[in-house]
């Protein structure tokens, strides 16, 4: 059985693909503050903790045996203008959407090459796009673009790597935010479900073969192109 490792797997889009990947027959383990689906392995990790967040994956790597994949799902944003936004919570943005990313990936990358498994790390359309109000956010998503196109040609033939950039899904991910930045009634969201569709076609790609990047958002998605 493969074993999957997907931060930010309790909700969202990261509990869309523990979902999927269950079904499809993978053994999922979660990192993230608040537990999973139920019987679904986890490890509380506050991934903004960078050492924290690779100590727990060697931790999964050991308890599954080594890992097939990564899926580093897990992201946050607290939008505001660049004075307005407390330094640490801009500096936690990037800790968890950019460096926890990296981190994720460093710690689990022996397994990995052992298995010729796959990476798949996820930005956003704000990753290629920028707007006002979304420095953090669009720092770390830009980042991981940079990021994962420099990984994918470094461990190209010894591990897949795959860019997913999704556009906005119908998750909690706005729920805590000010009314001004959380989308309107008339918005055209994607179903989370849809999208962890495309994470297991990246997944299951046969040996030889790479997906290296998606693009999967709402047919009307206004943060794309």
């Amino acid at each position: 059985m493969r074993s999957v490792l997907v931060t930010g797997g309790s909700s969202g889009l990261g509990a869309a693909v523990v979902t999927a990947a269950a079904k499809e027959g993978w053994r999922p383990y979660v990192l993230d503050r608040r537990p999973p689906a139920e019987g679904v392995p986890w490890a509380d990790c506050d991934l903004a903790d960078t050492r924290a967040a690779e100590e727990a994956t060697r931790a999964a790597a050991a308890s599954l045996g080594g890992l097939d994949a990564v899926v580093a799902a897990a992201g946050m944003d607290v939008p505001g203008r660049l004075a307005d936004v407390p330094a640490e919570t801009w500096e936690r943005v990037i800790a968890v959407d950019l460096l926890a990313t990296a981190a994720v990936v460093r710690a689990a990358l022996p397994s990995l090459e052992q298995a010729h498994g796959t990476i798949v790390t996820v930005a956003s359309t704000l990753g290629v796009k920028a707007v006002s109000d979304a420095t953090a956010y669009c720092a770390a998503k830009f980042g991981v673009v940079g990021f994962t196109r420099a990984l994918a040609a470094e461990l190209a033939g010894s591990v897949d790597v795959t860019l997913l950039v999704p556009g906005g899904m119908r998750t909690a991910f706005f729920d805590e935010r000010d009314e001004r930045y959380r989308p309107g009634a008339d918005a055209v969201l994607n179903d989370p479900a849809s999208v962890a569709a495309a994470v297991m076609f990246a997944l299951d790609q046969p040996p030889g073969c790479v997906v290296r990047e998606l693009v999967v958002c709402a047919d009307q998605e206004t943060s794309y192109p």
